[in-house]
């Protein structure tokens, strides 16, 4: 299944583009921490082992945290991400690319029961192939999306100019362009800065210098600096 992509627009009006994984990297990642947490478990077994029931009783407990608390306190507190995740560069994002909740994290994690039956994963695997966004069961109830790290990029800090705003209104499309055109500025040369920043012209009614630094400024204003 290819993986897609879901454009939001995000509270400060600024179009973002996620790129939700498909079932293949879910579960590559999935089955990195089944091994890490096995190789954690055979590892306190043999000293645990050493204390009798008291060590048995610690054990258990170990594998309870490991199987609930370990996707839950990395998707919360690491980004999203658990080691396995990371090591594929996923993470796990609220549907509307904020960062996941605990609510959103615990309920999408208790749902991965229901996510395994029959057996294999077989509703999960289902789910994941017939929803657009690859999403299971879990994610579909707890309002959670996993996407590719690598394609979800930061945004970089523009040039030190004045935020401004624009009389007119933006369409997303506008929007997108003078942030992306802001981010990429202090990489180009003046007279690049200057053919493309002309392109927006129907929209600052400006040209040359003046123009660029009228978009550096909008694009500091959409981003929320001053």
């Amino acid at each position: 299944m290819l993986d897609t992509t879901l454009d939001i627009q995000t509270p400060e009006g600024l179009a973002l583009t996620l790129h939700p994984a498909g079932p293949v990297p879910r579960a590559l990642a999935w089955l990195l921490d089944f091994v890490i947490r096995i190789f954690c478990v055979f590892i306190l077994a043999m000293p645990l082992g050493l204390l009798g029931r008291a060590g048995s009783g610690i054990l258990m407990i170990v594998l309870f945290l490991l199987y609930w608390a370990y996707p839950i306190l990395f998707e919360v507190l690491r980004d999203g991400q658990t080691i396995g995740k990371k090591t594929m560069g996923l993470k796990v994002v609220n549907k509307n690319g904020t960062p996941i909740t605990w609510v959103a994290s615990i309920a999408r994690n208790l749902l991965r029961v229901a996510d395994m039956f029959p057996f294999l994963y077989g509703f999960g695997l289902a789910s994941c192939l017939i929803d657009p966004h690859s999403r299971r069961l879990g994610d579909l109830v707890a309002g959670s999306l996993v996407v590719h790290v690598d394609r979800v990029t930061a945004r970089l800090p523009s040039p030190p100019v004045p935020a401004e705003n624009l009389a007119v209104l933006l369409k997303r499309e506008e929007q997108g362009a003078i942030v992306n055109f802001s981010e990429r500025a202090l990489h180009m040369t003046q007279e690049r800065q200057r053919e493309l920043a002309n392109i927006l012209s129907p929209v600052t009614h400006l040209r040359g210098d003046d123009n660029v630094r009228k978009l550096l400024g909008v694009a500091n204003g959409l981003l929320g600096r001053k």
